[in-house]
């Protein structure tokens, strides 16, 4: 995996308002009823959260912001920040505070901090695999969870990998549902480079040699080389010759991204990587 400490954070206007929304969900209409009962209003708790398995970090902003939000008496301390490695008992984070503080925010905080920091262990998992094989890069894609998208595709770069669109609005990937309504990849992109702006990138799905031919001869600024073999990428590479970015996707995962990338395709976009990466598995404990 690679250490990816150096990754500038996400501006705390961004996180915030996602852990603020999880922290209402989850105090519904009366609050932490469990711990409000129980643990007196003058409790303190020091405690950590470890890793229970080897992974990689990411989501660690929102944590502290959750407890943060629920008290900002809670002294918290990051010993591990976004990008670093982890193994089994490693301490990311160290807390003291009102206990009731601490209890109250430890499910949001680990929520978020688990599923992002296994976003990014399952990226740098197909980094690892590619890198020995060709330059391409890993990229995510659109399948993000609802809500969390600046998280999960920052944790995407936690991991080693790139970003593609963050939206519908940063550039112009023209699908097979489009080119069926256009009539066509030549007046899909004709279309849109009559609508985009200047500075707006078109890219183009196609599924055999013939599409990208004739997205190709028309400029497209990037294909996606939709479900084809490690044979016929490295046709397509041949054929594009470095005039548009060359882009693979399509059930893509640890096994296959080797051959994919051996092919000399420029990047390659995997759905799995946010919508169905497992979590790495970390707590909370007193000490």
């Amino acid at each position: 995996m690679t250490d990816r400490t150096e990754l500038a954070p996400l501006p705390r206007l961004m996180v915030e308002p996602i852990v603020r929304a999880a922290l209402l969900e989850d105090l519904g209409r009366a609050g932490d009823i469990t711990t409000d009962a129980i643990v007196p209003a003058s409790a303190r708790l020091e405690g950590v959260i470890a890793a229970r398995q080897d992974g990689l970090i990411s989501g660690v902003d929102a944590a502290v912001i959750a407890f943060g939000l629920i008290d900002p008496a809670v002294a918290v301390t990051v010993e591990r920040g976004d990008g670093s490695r982890v193994k089994p008992g490693d301490v990311v984070i160290r807390l003291a505070g009102p206990a009731r503080a601490i209890l109250t925010a430890e499910r949001v905080a680990l929520n978020l901090l688990c599923r992002m920091s296994g976003v990014a262990t399952a990226t740098a998992s197909l980094v690892d695999a590619a890198r020995p094989h060709g330059k391409a890069r890993i990229v995510c894609t659109r399948k993000t969870t609802p809500g969390l998208r600046s998280l999960e595709k920052h944790a995407v770069r936690a991991g080693g990998g790139s970003n593609h669109r963050y939206g519908l609005d940063d550039a112009v990937l023209i699908k097979d549902n489009h080119v069926a309504v256009a009539g066509g990849i030549v007046p899909a992109i004709a279309r849109a480079r009559a609508y985009a702006g200047h500075l707006v990138k078109i890219e183009v799905e196609v599924d055999t040699l013939e599409q990208l031919e004739q997205a190709l001869s028309v400029g497209a600024d990037a294909v996606l080389l939709d479900n084809m073999t490690p044979d016929q990428l490295a046709r397509a590479v041949a054929m594009i010759d470095g005039r548009a970015i060359a882009e693979a996707s399509g059930r893509i995962n640890r096994e296959t991204v080797g051959a994919v990338a051996a092919s000399g395709v420029d990047l390659i976009s995997c759905g799995w990587i946010t919508h169905s990466a497992p979590i790495i598995d970390l707590g909370l404990d007193a000490v």
